[in-house]
């Protein structure tokens, strides 16, 4: 809109907001000088006059996002930016300026996704201030200054993802690729903890890998990790999805069956011991395991875990190829 086409009320309040940017960049360009300027950034700043509702800006903030200036009605306002907030972001920043207009805080200060002229979306880091008033004390200009942190945010996604990743490696047998022995004891810490809770039924399995060392000695070491492999793998594929296997250490296998009794965790038990015997192995050797269940009564996981252990010998005396309950 060209200034002829003003109104009289326009042209006053165009007149204001000049003056009040004229004030701040007078006092922004002494604090320059004097090397007290706290705020520097790859987009500069902005200024929001609100009795007109019109922000002025760095060109960057806008080209950054995929407009040019020349495609854009002057003046801009409030909404133009806002309006292209993220939907997850816009409460929480629309909430940071009012808690600042409201004097709750004594700047405004938020991160936030906008979306650009193709769709997707950039961080942003936004801070800013009332630097007037009008002579009722309301807020009449807000200054401040606007960076562009997207690489950064996404580096720190990246950096999360690998921590996540790093993470679930750590809980992994690095050889059958199911949870390894601190994985095992933290899980089973954790469903003994819920039980105080619910008083739910837990029941654990140990597995054993029968005559695993003359497996070892006949075969090698290579075909005994392999039979290791497969027999997790079998496991895995046989428990249901809210149990959680591990290899607990060498030839020994556990499994946690939260929510559930003895009685059921043998059945489960009982069709991983005829899965791994039905198995066809490399050379068409044919392996076993023996099993123990125990169900938890209020134990130390100690004293639980020998409990499961003790019914696992007992299985392996009275034959192999069995579950004990």
């Amino acid at each position: 809109m060209k200034y002829q086409d003003y109104s009289v009320e326009q042209l006053i309040k165009r007149i204001e907001e000049l003056e009040a940017l004229n004030r701040v960049f007078h006092e922004e360009k002494e604090q320059e000088t004097r090397l007290e300027f706290a705020w520097s950034g790859n987009l500069g700043q902005w200024y929001w006059f609100i009795p007109t509702n019109s922000v002025t800006f760095n060109p960057l903030k806008l080209t950054t996002l995929g407009y040019e200036m020349s495609e854009l009605n002057e003046p801009i306002d409030y909404q133009f930016f806002t309006e292209k907030l993220h939907p997850d972001d816009y409460e929480k920043t629309m909430d940071s300026m009012r808690r600042h207009l409201q004097g709750i805080t004594p700047v405004y200060e938020s991160e936030y996704r906008i979306q650009t002229k193709d769709g997707s979306y950039k961080w942003y880091y936004d801070r800013g201030k009332i630097t007037q008033w009008d002579q009722e004390g309301k807020p009449q200009f807000l200054a401040g200054i606007v960076f562009d942190i997207t690489e950064r945010k996404e580096m720190q996604s990246a950096l999360e993802q690998q921590n996540r990743l790093l993470e679930e490696m750590s809980a992994l047998d690095s050889l059958t690729r199911i949870g390894n022995h601190r994985a095992l004891m933290t899980q089973l810490k954790s469903e003994m903890t819920e039980i105080i809770r619910t008083s739910r039924p837990l029941s654990i399995v140990i597995f054993d890998i029968d005559d695993f060392k003359k497996v070892n000695d006949t075969k090698g070491h290579v075909f005994g990790d392999q039979v290791l492999i497969e027999v997790a793998e079998l496991i895995r594929m046989n428990i249901r999805n809210y149990d959680f296997a591990g290899r607990y250490g060498g030839e020994e296998f556990m499994v946690i069956f939260p929510n559930t009794d003895a009685t059921k965790a043998q059945k489960v038990s009982e069709r991983i011991r005829k899965a791994v015997e039905k198995h066809r192995f490399a050379d068409d050797s044919k392996i076993t395991i023996s099993g123990g269940v125990q169900q938890y009564s209020g134990e130390t996981a100690t004293d639980f875990i020998h409990a499961a252990d003790l019914k696992l010998y007992s299985a392996k005396r009275q034959g192999k190829n069995q579950i004990a309950i």
